[in-house]
C-alpha cells in the first residue's frame, strides 16, 4: 500500500518533468546511490545507469566541496552535447537528479530545480525515504 505522502513525492517528480520547459527526465537517490523515486519516462536499466551516475556524482562534487571548504553542495550542471544533467543536494544527502534538453533556458531549470529541491527536501522523511526506497527496489 502506497501512502499519500509516497504519492505527494511521485507526483511531484513526474509534474516537474511534464511542466518545466527542456526537462526530459527526474529522479531522487539517496545518500548512499539508492533509488528513491523517478519520473516515469525512465525504465530498466537506463534508470539504474542514471541512478548511478547522479550519485557519483554528487559524491564527487561532495567531496571537492568538503575539501576546498567551500560550504555545502547546491548543484552540479554537466553540459553536454544533445543536453544537461544537472544533479543538486536536498537537505537529507540526498540527491536529485534533472535531464535537459539543450534548448533548455539554464537558469530558468537551475531555477526550477532548486525550488523542487526546497519541496522534495520539506517532503522527504526518513520514514518516506525508506517507503520510496523499498517500492523502488521492487520495479
Amino acid at each position: 500500500m502506497t501512502t499519500e505522502a509516497a504519492r505527494n513525492f511521485n507526483w511531484l517528480l513526474e509534474t516537474f518533468v511534464e511542466e518545466t520547459a527542456g526537462v526530459t527526465d527526474a529522479m531522487a537517490v539517496s545518500s548512499d546511490g539508492v533509488l528513491i523515486a523517478r519520473s516515469e519516462t525512465l525504465m530498466g536499466e537506463e534508470s539504474d545507469l542514471l541512478c548511478a551516475i547522479i550519485a557519483g556524482t554528487a559524491g564527487l562534487a561532495m567531496a571537492a566541496s568538503s575539501n576546498l571548504a567551500a560550504g555545502a553542495l547546491e548543484r552540479v550542471i554537466i553540459t553536454m552535447e544533445r543536453g544537461f544533467l544537472f544533479v543538486s543536494a536536498i537537505a537529507d544527502g540526498s540527491c536529485l537528479g534533472v535531464v535537459a534538453t539543450r534548448e533548455c533556458d539554464v537558469g530558468s531549470i537551475g531555477y526550477q530545480t532548486s525550488d523542487l529541491v526546497h519541496r522534495a527536501g520539506e517532503l522527504l522523511t526518513p520514514d518516506l525515504r525508506e517507503e520510496l526506497t523499498q517500492r523502488s527496489s521492487f520495479g
